[in-house]
């Protein structure tokens, strides 16, 4: 296991509260593929704007890609599916998991 995989203990409830902090930003993180491998897959979560249509993160997910490109990666795929909220405010999700591929392979 790598060190962007290993789980950190969750002995007590501030543990448990990063711990669901950085399990739900975790998939938009950029990082380097695992060693020998050739990509990696990103999630991003892109939420729906409060009022009006569109989504209201998609520099979130143009941050994403730009970082991801800076470690020497280029988008090999995208795809998307949507999933609603019924909670406060009830906006959709939509959930773009995104395929790298490291440039310079030979």
């Amino acid at each position: 296991m790598d060190v962007w995989q290993e789980e950190a203990p969750v002995n007590s409830p501030a543990a448990l509260i990063d711990h669901i902090k950085s399990e739900s930003v975790a998939g938009g993180r950029p990082r380097p593929a695992q060693k020998g491998q050739s990509y990696v897959v990103l999630l991003v979560v892109l939420k729906e704007k409060l009022f009006g249509t569109g989504s209201g993160n998609l520099t979130e997910l143009e941050r994403s890609i730009n970082a991801q490109a800076a470690l020497g990666y280029r988008l090999h795929t995208i795809t998307t599916s949507a999933s609603g909220s019924k909670g406060l405010g009830g906006g959709d999700r939509i959930q773009a998991t995104l395929v790298f591929e490291r440039l310079g392979i030979s």
